[in-house]
């Protein structure tokens, strides 16, 4: 047995032998093969491509953004009286809305959805119709006192809200700068502890019906406007005027000749899109206090990239929306200030535009 085997694995180890030779020889004699062009681009074509980023438009400015941001709409009543300028964290404010409070003093309506800043203020005291427009968008709206209307509404809960005359000290906080009212201010990070506090949702639940070109070069379309004013009253303090800068394709606001600037981040108030809408205002009582209709629409004026559309707006599902046409408006995408003036003075008084 033990011979047999021995010659067995000799032979094995002989026919190994002769077969690698063989191999040997035909590799050496063999011609090269090359993949054809064609092959080679099909096998490069079969790698998988890498695939860009997904972009998120937001659902207030139309801006696009790599991360979807499900944040809830907050609402803030920013005072707006000479005293209480400038104020902080509208530079970071998606829209403003800009109203007749009482007499010709105008008080601001700051939205905040794609980021909310660290400080706003001074807050002021909220009025009916501010009430309606957050209920409107169900936005978390944030003041400081109220009118006797208003006082009943947040009363009944009509709105998720915090204000300062329970939070006074608490949520809210005095500035040494300036003399109240003109200096209660709430933080970003307190904003959101009175959502939890209250029990309010922090989630977007109502998208806006806004609608928004892909760039501002799709907007230069009608008549050339470099600088707008609006008019609240003659009183120079309640006077905008907006100019146009080709540059960065956007507004810069000024009043009394003194640049819009945020006192929180030191920033330039910089927008894209001004809206004046016309509505229905009655005084109610001898303060002066309004009672504004945003229900029924009316005239509205449009300027964006360097250009003026005159227009309608509507209150579609709550929100008050510039329509072209019967279709929402398009606006650049970017920051929006949207002037509500009383219906009796009327566009063609309160705004003079030059090309």
């Amino acid at each position: 047995m033990k011979g047999k085997k021995g010659g067995w694995l000799l032979a094995l180890a002989i026919m190994l032998l002769l077969l690698s030779a063989c191999s040997k020889k035909e590799r050496a004699g063999a011609e090269e093969i090359v993949p054809e062009q064609e092959e080679m681009e099909e096998v490069i074509n079969d790698e998988p491509e890498e695939e860009g980023a997904l972009l998120y438009q937001a659902p207030f400015t139309g801006v696009l953004t790599e991360e979807e941001n499900w944040a809830r709409p907050v609402l803030a009543t920013v005072n707006n009286h000479p005293q209480a300028r400038p104020q902080s964290g509208i530079s970071q404010a998606d829209i403003i809305y800009e109203f007749m409070a009482e007499g010709n003093v105008t008080r601001f309506l700051a939205l905040f959805q794609s980021e909310l800043p660290e400080t706003v203020g001074p807050i002021r005291s909220a009025r009916d119709y501010f009430i309606h427009l957050a209920k409107g968008m169900d936005a978390f709206y944030v003041a400081h006192g109220y009118s006797p209307d208003a006082q009943k509404l947040l009363a009944n809960r009509y709105v998720d809200n915090v204000n300062g005359m329970q939070y006074d000290g608490t949520l809210f906080k005095r500035s040494t700068d300036r003399k109240a009212p003109h200096n209660s201010y709430i933080t970003g990070e307190n904003i959101l502890a009175a959502m939890e506090k209250v029990g309010a949702s922090d989630e977007i639940e109502k998208i806006p019906p806004f609608a928004f070109h892909e760039s501002a070069e799709d907007a230069k379309i009608g008549d050339s406007v470099s600088m707008i004013v609006v008019r609240f009253s003659s009183d120079p303090n309640f006077i905008n005027t907006f100019s146009y800068d080709p540059g960065t394709e956007t507004y810069n606001r000024t009043v009394n000749g003194i640049h819009t600037q945020d006192k929180g981040n030191g920033e330039q108030v910089s927008l894209s899109n001004i809206i004046v809408m016309e509505a229905d205002h009655r005084t109610i009582d001898s303060v002066g206090r309004q009672s504004v209709n945003l229900e029924s629409g009316g005239k509205a004026i449009l300027f964006q990239a360097g250009t003026v559309k005159e227009l309608e707006w509507k209150n579609v599902e709550g929100f008050l929306v510039p329509m072209e046409n019967g279709v929402p408006a398009k606006l650049i995408p970017g920051k929006t200030w949207i002037h509500i003036i009383p219906t009796y003075s009327g566009i063609s008084k309160s705004v003079t535009y030059t090309p």
